[in-house]
């Protein structure tokens, strides 16, 4: 047994760095801020200092002045509020040489207070000689080190820096004038002549040894920091390396309070009950304020001296008996001790840990780990303080009482397999908590009758001290021996709240193992988690106020009606995870776990979760290299498809896909033509496949979207095999393509598929042809191939576009031929015998096979054509496009006359901002949905602008005039015979006046007219004027939420550099308060200010058509792309308003938003059971570009999915782990398809996604299957008849291992039930998917669609055999072996193989008498290669059961 008396005599070495590295924090305001701007992340920097030349200190020529001696010292200084913190860092004294001393020292740090406010104050001081061997110190002037720019996005600028030093000391930063001053260095005086030379760097590698040192403290590389490997060159912070950490495991702990527990509680209560009572306020009311201890909380962690190596780990103890049983109210969960009357056992009371804690420790003398014994009270609130200790309205606070330091390293023979006793402390001590704890000396006084005449006689009344033992081993060493936890774990979120009141204390005596197993269960979730989470308010020790007469908000008040569940969520924050796993001893007595508190809330462990198998991007690309013989090549050559020529009837230049494609994008900007983008489907190539026929797929079509296009369905396709060739061939020949009338005919006299998507300045937006040529350049277009017949998904594959760019030539075409690639989910088998038969996990291992389905042969092309020079958009000559939106000013009043809607448009269409006055000429559509005409708008608009003759705009004058004179006249007449009428009629006086209220309101109105995509920011500024003379506070509210106000400045800055828009930028602009419509905005009489808006949308039309080939040929003008408009986002039109003080408007911006498709990156196609939640992870590529030069660029990484009722996420992790995005969508019946589009963003401000990915899930009916390799199973399944009459046939993906009966077409009547029969006969052990559609053949349409999970196992093996094969020859090898037939009676048998390609038999089936032996004749194929393989043989009955299994093992050599 290790006993340890006291912290100074054990803990030198610990207690020297701790006392030596004590810091000031840093200002809360500051922190806060730095938080709300995101500088969450700690930032290395290095700091050399040089040298200072100081021509104004004396030099050595007095022997006075020749022991004088200069140090330079640095502390961190927050100007903003005018606080020194950190640790005042003190070179080693130098002496001056020339008027210069050189220091050459080199300082590190890192602070996440990136803030422009953050300095570092240098000062020079002079020491001096005193007779008693101390120096003096006297300051010879000081500078102002700043580390970042004014931008609080920018790091520190890198490179040297001459600071001037300034006369006096640094105390006169705090002098009142240099508060708020940016420019302090006009107020400080500079001394002529003396500088500072230093140079300051961002130091990267300080961040593999954050955690050894705190915030905000400057140190040098020779300073002691435990846990920090020695350097040879004397600075080991240059290139930081940790020393190895190793696991222990500390257990067996236990807290003895003095005199005894019991005791020791019930003092501190009633101390803490007095202290409430005296500070009641006076007229308060005098009712009794009852407090209770809710938790025993103890922290434990490793200290170095400086910080805390990781967070330390928060456990909640438990009280042990004898004498003493734990009760917990049902009603409020409060733990309240008892006395046990039946038993007066003399055995210590003390708290004791169930479980055991792991830590990471590094052998190293002044490492230590620190103890903190934390109680959590509860307190009534309010005006309910007369209800009873079970009050749901109470709220928790948190107080320190004891701790302790215990270095295992500084004698570590010592304590290996011993007990440690360590002596806890209290009282106004200095601890690495910085907390104030409660004092040990009311603990001595309370167990001492006589009085105490001094405090520091306390410990010597009693020799009995408050201690905490525990065991410590090495993980690895109790690896073998340690009992298993249980997935039970403690998480919690307490601020370290603390006050300092007074207290008793206990025992001494360990508790023996054997007490352990018979304590009370440890609590689960305890309300103190509720109720100290994160929201709680920060209780200071300077208050004036006890934390019970704090305000507390209701939601920390928790009801004891609440569920478990809703404890945990609001429990679980992500401020600090307590997590700790908890072992339960009853366990191990053979307890069920039934027995167990109905209370207790199982807790989540730190658990990543596993959607397997991981879809992982970029892993199964096709191949594009061609591999078609020369006869291939041939036959398509000779197939007779359509030649791609230019506009003068010339072939297109071909390239080769498989060289690199030179791209100049200047060149090809430059290229006024437009582009007639033209797609080929030639031929498509079948591969042989286990389990489907030598003549599948009879029947294709293709589904891709090309662009911003609308999805293509193409129509079906028919392959056309020639029989002579294909039978000469040794290799598989490609079938050519044909298409497949309405009526069953095939075209045989236009071979092949083509499709045409023009792509010219009537297509293409201002400024989109660069996005459009980048779309060429660098993506892949997805294509999708099906079963026509079965609307089975045959594979994908995905071809490069690359080779679609002209370069400046007329047409360019390219013929490729990629592989088609599907995916296939196989399990790990499992023996028919294994004991793990019917366990299997949720995660067990799946193993993802890429199955090459076929070649596809396509041949692209573009060609290029004239553009016509009349149908050319005035816009599209526009250089730029204005993101300013400036309002027309009114210089004119409203002139009178009718209230009608013509006067009104007429009066917004003046309104219209400049910008885009030019697109809503030209796009007439989006004005008639609107129900304006352009005609009646523009002209008179344009007229009075255009240059013209004097004559006739005196003309236009003189019509106006008269017709003023005419309309003032008639409505003359009309007012004097409508007076009474309106007093008789007031619906009319009310209609007139909201045609005022409209006209006045259509008079500030400006219209922008805006083109928007999926995901994608569209970002603009208004123009707002304040007309007033007096200053306005403008309250900018959108009716949108879509379309909102930049507020944040970082944000704005980006989106101004995003557009170059050159307008200037203003920080904290924008007033933001709680319940207000919007942000407010203080303008200046007559003043003019841009407001940045945003309007970005994320959900869009999911419009799905239905499964099948389309029934008519595919359109090929580029005019469906504006008529077949689908999954894009919703036209709409959005008013921001911006109303003054008294609530009017003072302008309106009305932002007509035009929906444009979005570009599609990848296509995810997903097969789920219905009415499941589909949960999947797809990991993300490698992103190169955003994370060069920004290590940040890892947590800027987030996504959004169109659909709001599919969770979309992705969780930060470190550089260099793979990251995944996790979906969880929500199940749909069968047949049923549900499409949406995910968007990943790679940039902090998520102003355009880097990819969008559309995903398709398709649901189906779920059949659960186990069965035998090479026997039969069977599986009934039913088909439920629709509204009409219909002609169904079945097909299987694996026609060869799944048959369905009724195997042709058959009626399906109205609301009629079919029964069909699933047949499944599978040749491989493991897990497999095989799916079946029901397809509805007069309208290939889809009914239903069945997916069949299998569980194969492997069957019992009869015989074994082995045969050895000779390599090449041609002609194989033969062999025989004996069956006997085990019955009494004839009997049929059938003979199956798992490998029919490489064992065939002379008969596959036999018929012998009972007791009768038959001869099986084997015939083995020959292999041109040395190898192995298992062959199983299935003699099977009739039915397809398997009567014998034998295995032959076949050696080729």
């Amino acid at each position: 047994m290790v006993k340890i008396e006291d912290i100074p005599s054990m803990a030198d070495g610990w207690k020297r760095v701790f006392e030596s590295t004590r810091m000031v924090p840093p200002h809360s305001q500051t922190v806060r801020l730095a938080v709300e701007s995101r500088f969450t992340q700690s930032q290395g920097f290095q700091l050399s200092l040089n040298r200072v030349t100081a021509a104004h200190l004396p030099q050595e020529s007095s022997a006075g002045e020749q022991n004088v001696t200069y140090q330079l010292r640095a502390t961190l200084f927050d100007i903003n509020h005018q606080h020194f913190f950190g640790k005042t860092w003190k070179s080693s004294p130098q002496t001056m040489k020339n008027n210069k001393i050189a220091f050459n020292e080199v300082l590190y740090v890192h602070t996440s207070l990136t803030l422009p406010s953050t300095l570092v104050v240098l000062e020079l001081v002079s020491l001096s000689p005193r007779p008693d061997g101390s120096h003096q110190a006297l300051g010879r002037g000081f500078t102002v080190l700043e580390l970042f720019t004014n931008r609080p996005e920018a790091s520190a600028a890198d490179g040297e820096r001459r600071l001037n030093l300034h006369h006096g000391s640094p105390r006169a930063l705090l002098h009142p004038l240099l508060k708020d001053t940016v420019d302090y260095h006009s107020i400080l005086r500079i001394i002529e002549g003396a500088h500072l030379v230093c140079v300051l760097k961002i130091h990267p590698a300080l961040d593999s040894v954050l955690n050894l040192l705190p915030e905000n403290v400057l140190v040098s590389g020779d300073e002691n920091i435990p846990g920090l490997a020695a350097s040879p060159t004397g600075d080991a912070l240059l290139r930081p390396q940790m020393l190895k950490t190793l696991p222990f495991t500390l257990n067996r702990l236990t807290i003895s309070l003095q005199p005894s527990l019991e005791k020791f509680e019930s003092q501190l209560l009633q101390l803490i009950n007095a202290d409430c009572q005296n500070t009641i306020q006076p007229g308060s009311e005098g009712v009794i304020r009852t407090v209770v201890i809710q938790e025993r909380r103890l922290h434990v962690g490793v200290h170095n001296g400086w910080c805390f190596l990781e967070k330390p780990q928060v456990v909640v103890l438990e009280a042990f008996p004898p004498g003493l049983r734990g009760r917990a109210d049902s009603t409020s969960k409060q733990s309240t001790l008892v006395k046990d009357s039946s038993t007066a056992s003399s055995l210590p009371q003390m708290l004791g840990l169930r479980s055991s804690l792991e830590l990471r420790l590094t052998n190293h003398q002044a490492l230590a780990i620190v103890f903190q014994l934390e109680y959590v009270f509860s307190t009534p609130i309010g005006r309910e303080t007369m209800l009873s200790a079970t009050s749901i309205s109470r709220a928790a606070f948190l107080h320190c009482l004891r701790w302790g330091i215990w270095c295992p390293f500084r004698e570590p023979a010592e304590w290996k397999g011993e007990e440690i006793q360590l002596v806890l402390q209290g009282g106004a001590k200095p601890n690495p908590h910085g907390a104030m704890v409660y004092s040990t000396e009311v603990s001595a006084k309370a167990q001492s009758p006589a009085p105490i005449s001094a405090p520091g006689t306390a410990q010597e009344v009693s020799e009995a001290k408050d201690m905490i033992k525990f065991w410590l081993s090495s993980s690895s060493e109790r690896k073998a021996s340690s009992p298993k936890p249980s997935l039970r774990t403690k998480q919690e979120d307490a601020p370290r709240q603390r006050s300092s009141p007074s207290s008793p204390s206990q025992g001494q005596k360990r508790i023996q193992p054997a007490f352990a197993p018979e304590s009370p269960q440890g609590p689960g979730l305890s309300l103190s988690q509720l109720a100290a989470t994160s929201r709680y308010p920060t209780i200071s020790h300077s208050s004036s106020a006890l934390p019970w007469q704090q305000s507390f908000p209701s939601l920390l008040h928790p009801s004891p009606l609440a569920s478990a569940h809703q404890l945990s969520h609001v429990a679980c924050s992500a401020v600090s995870s307590i997590a700790h796993l908890e072992m339960d001893l009853q366990r191990e007595r053979g307890e069920s776990p039934s027995c167990h508190d109905e209370g207790d809330q199982l807790q989540e462990l730190p658990f990543t979760p596993v959607h397997a198998p991981v879809i992982t991007l970029g892993m199964n690309v096709p191949s594009a290299c061609s591999v078609s013989s020369r006869s291939s090549l041939a036959l398509l050559y000779s197939a007779g498809f359509p030649d791609i020529v230019d506009c003068s009837g010339q072939v297109a230049e071909v390239l080769d896909p498989t060289e690199p494609l030179p791209f100049d994008p200047k060149r090809e900007e430059a290229d006024l033509q437009g582009n007639l983008l033209v797609f080929q489907f030639l031929a498509f190539t079948r591969i042989a496949a286990p389990g489907v026929g030598p003549d599948w797929p009879d029947n294709i079509y293709f589904t891709f979207q090309f662009y911003r296009f609308p999805p293509v369905t193409s129509q079906r396709l028919k392959l056309l095999t020639n029989d002579k060739l294909q039978h000469k061939a040794s290799d598989p020949l490609p079938c050519v393509l044909a298409s497949i009338h309405k009526d069953g005919t095939v075209n045989t006299g236009s071979p092949g598929l083509q499709l045409q998507f023009r792509v010219d300045d009537s297509f293409l937006r201002p400024g989109e042809k660069r996005w459009f040529l980048r779309y060429l350049a660098l993506h892949t277009m997805h294509i999708d191939i099906w079963d026509s017949d079965s609307l089975l998904l045959i594979g994908s594959t995905a071809i490069e576009l690359k080779y679609m760019l002209r370069q400046g030539r007329s047409a360019v075409q390219a013929l490729h031929e990629v592989e088609v690639l599907t995916t296939d989910y196989v399990g790990e088998d499992t023996l028919l015998t294994s004991p793990d038969l019917g366990r299997r996990s949720a995660s067990s291992p799946m193993t993802v096979h890429t199955i090459v389905r076929g070649r596809l042969h396509i041949r692209t092309g573009n060609i290029g054509c004239p553009v016509d020079p009349s149908g050319k958009r005035a816009a599209d000559v526009m250089q730029s496009y204005s993101h300013i939106i400036t309002p027309r000013e009114v210089t004119s009043g409203f002139r009178g006359g009718s209230l009608s809607t013509r006067n009104i448009l007429q009066l917004n269409a003046r309104n219209t901002a400049p910008a885009d006055r030019l697109q809503i000429n030209e796009d007439r559509m989006p004005l008639f949905r609107r129900g304006i005409r352009a005609d009646k708008i523009v002209p008179k608009e344009h007229n009075l602008n255009e240059p013209d003759d004097g004559h006739r705009k005196l003309k236009c004058m003189a019509a106006v005039h008269e017709r003023e004179a005419r309309e003032d006249a008639k409505a003359a007449k009309v007012t004097g015979r409508s007076t009474g009428a309106q007093l008789a009629n007031p619906s009319e006086t009310k209609s007139k006046a909201e045609g005022i209220a409209s006209m006045l309101s259509q008079a500030i109105t400006t219209q922008h007219l805006l083109y928007a995509s999926l995901g994608s920011a569209e970002y603009m500024e208004f123009a707002l004027k304040n007309p007033f003379n007096v200053p306005q506070t403008v309250t900018i509210d959108s009716d949108d939420p879509e379309l909102s106000v930049i507020t944040n400045t970082e944000e704005w800055r980006y989106f101004k550099a995003l557009t170059r828009t050159p307008t200037p930028l203003e920080e904290n602009m924008f007033h933001l308060e709680q319940g207000a419509p919007g942000p407010r905005v203080y303008l200046r009489p007559k003043e003019t200010i841009h407001v940045p808006l945003k309007y970005q949308s994320f959900l869009c039309d999911h419009t799905m058509t239905l499964q099948g080939p389309s029934l008519m040929a595919t359109a090929r003008g580029s005019q469906v792309a504006k008529k077949n408009l689908s999954n894009i986002i919703a036209a709409k039109t959005i008013k921001v308003t911006f109303r003054a003080e008294d609530g009017k408007p003072m302008a309106i911006c009305q932002v007509n938003v035009e929906p444009t498709p979005h570009v599609v990156d990848q296509t995810f196609r997903l097969y789920h059971p219905e009415l499941c939640f589909l949960k999947k992870a797809i990991r993300l590529p490698v992103w190169h570009d955003p994370a060069a030069g920004n290590p940040d660029a890892w947590s800027q990484i987030s996504v959004r999915c169109s659909d709001p009722n599919i969770i979309c996420q992705t969780r930060m992790l470190a550089p260099g782990e793979p990251q995944d995005v996790y979906l969880k969508v929500p199940g749909s019946p069968s047949p049923q398809i549900k499409m949406f589009f995910v968007m990943v963003f790679t940039e902090k401000w998520t102003a355009a996604p880097s990819q969008i990915w559309q995903i398709y899930v398709h649901f189906l009916e779920r059949v659960d299957v186990s069965c035998v390799t090479g026997q039969r199973s069977c599986q009934s399944v039913v088909l439920r008849g629709t509204q009409a009459v219909r002609k169904v046939k079945c097909f299987s993906s694996h026609p060869g291992e799944t048959e369905v009966d009724p195997t042709g077409v058959f009626v399906l009547p109205p609301a009629a039930v079919q029964e069909l029969q699933l047949k499944v006969q599978p040749w491989h052990a493991g897990t497999r998917f095989l799916y079946v559609n029901a397809v509805d053949v007069e309208q290939q349409r889809l009914v239903t669609a069945w997916l069949l999970c299998l569980n194969v196992h492997r069957p019992v093996l009869s015989k074994a055999f082995e045969v050895s094969v000779p390599i090449g020859g041609g002609r194989g090898s033969s062999r025989k072996i004996t069956y006997t037939n085990p019955y009494t009676s004839s009997r049929t048998f059938l003979l199956r193989s798992d490998h029919p390609d490489l064992l065939q038999f002379k008969e596959d089936k036999f018929q012998i008498g009972g007791g009768e032996s038959y001869t099986v004749g084997l015939r083995f194929a020959p292999s041109q290669s040395a190898g192995s393989v298992e062959i199983l043989v299935y003699v099977n009955n009739l039915e397809e059961k398997t009567e014998e299994t034998f295995c032959v093992k076949v050696s080729y050599s």
